[in-house]
């Protein structure tokens, strides 16, 4: 299910290395922050809403227990906050690489906080693409995220994080907030295999808004 997009990518866009662009992080490029930028300001996108449908087989799975992890799906009328950066377009090489499994980069409009208004780059996996594997009720989600690991660390590492991030931002998601919950009653359960995770101990007892 492997879906290299490296190359398209790069075709897509023809940029000057030191133009800078806006990019539209809503996964984990809000909390793992390994590339060099300009600014950084909080944002949002409309008419999208963030989805654990896309398989990970290269960051937080393997080919034989993928992960799964964030993409954006459309839906009129929608919301999504994340993080946006204005950085020089040569690191869009690197980002390409740590994308590289079903992402592609599109233009969108974005809302930066103040309410001014860019337009930016953003990496979204489509249902088109290999490595896409679509809804399944929350239970399903949290267990299959509970037990795959890959290179990049565990798969409930990515979710908690990311779930954390969203509250720094005070952004509230229903959908990512509903598997945290899902992922921490497996593991109680002994559904999913635990993990060594302080994350685990910070959140159990977390109101969730």
């Amino acid at each position: 299910m492997a879906a290299d997009t490296i190359a398209r990518n790069a075709a897509r866009h023809r940029l000057a290395d030191d133009e800078p662009v806006w990019l539209f992080g809503y996964g984990s490029l809000i909390y793992k922050v390994d590339f060099p930028y300009l600014q950084r300001c909080p944002a949002s996108v409309t008419g999208y809403q963030r989805r654990f449908w896309q398989g990970s087989e290269d960051h937080r799975g393997t080919p034989g227990r993928p992960g799964r992890v964030v993409t954006l799906v459309e839906e009129p009328g929608t919301r999504c906050g994340g993080m946006a950066y204005q950085v020089a377009a040569r690191v869009f090489r690197a980002l390409d690489v740590r994308e590289k499994n079903g992402y592609l980069r599109l233009w969108t409009r974005l809302w930066l906080a103040g309410q001014k208004e860019v337009d930016g780059l953003i990496y979204i996996a489509g249902p088109d693409n290999p490595a896409f594997l679509g809804p399944a009720p929350d239970a399903e989600l949290a267990r299959q995220i509970g037990v795959a690991c890959g290179p990049s660390g565990s798969n409930s590492d990515y979710l908690l994080h990311l779930a954390r991030a969203l509250r720094d931002l005070d952004e509230y998601d229903p959908h990512v907030f509903a598997l945290e919950k899902a992922l921490l009653r497996a593991r109680k359960s002994g559904i999913a295999a635990p993990e060594a995770n302080p994350l685990e101990a910070e959140i159990s007892d977390l109101e969730f808004f």
